[in-house]
């Protein structure tokens, strides 16, 4: 396992996120509190975060990839079962692109991103996380079963 560091020496706050994003969180949650940037392995609610390099032999992208820009709102990754509490993956404009077209033998993966700055992660329950620059896999939590039946964990 990775060890996770701090990198980025920028505070931004999760109320500066939520303002260039246009997202919000639960009113619980402090929004003056700093986000730190990351940059190794990491979690946030059902999502894990890997660096791509990790799982590089494995997990590939398709031949046909389609990278798309992460826009000023956001992109949602996954939502929970009953439509709420989205995971926004968000960035500056022009620092991040990713795409959904990943072959994980897991069946896992959900996107691949590239940030050359800081990407966050925003969720209503849980805030905000940073991802330092460099290439990432998102994938699902998994949880097995006392059959050992994969179950999907959706926060």
């Amino acid at each position: 396992m990775t060890e996770t560091s701090t990198t980025d020496t920028r505070t931004v706050s999760l109320a500066d996120l939520l303002d260039r994003s246009g997202l919000d969180v639960l009113e619980h949650l402090e929004r003056q509190v700093a986000v730190p940037v990351l940059d190794g392995l990491q979690a946030q609610g059902d999502l894990i975060v890997i660096p791509h390099a990790l799982v590089a032999r494995t997990v590939v992208l398709h031949s046909n990839a389609w990278w798309q820009d992460v826009p000023r709102g956001g992109v949602e990754l996954v939502r929970g079962v009953d439509g709420r509490n989205p995971h926004t993956l968000v960035a500056d404009p022009d620092t991040c692109r990713w795409t959904s077209s990943v072959r994980d033998p897991l069946n896992l993966g959900i996107a691949v991103f590239e940030n050359s700055a800081p990407a966050y992660l925003i969720h209503p329950e849980h805030g905000g996380s940073g991802v330092a620059p460099g290439r990432w896999l998102v994938r699902r939590q998994q949880e097995r079963g006392v059959a050992l039946t994969r179950l999907l964990i959706a926060d």
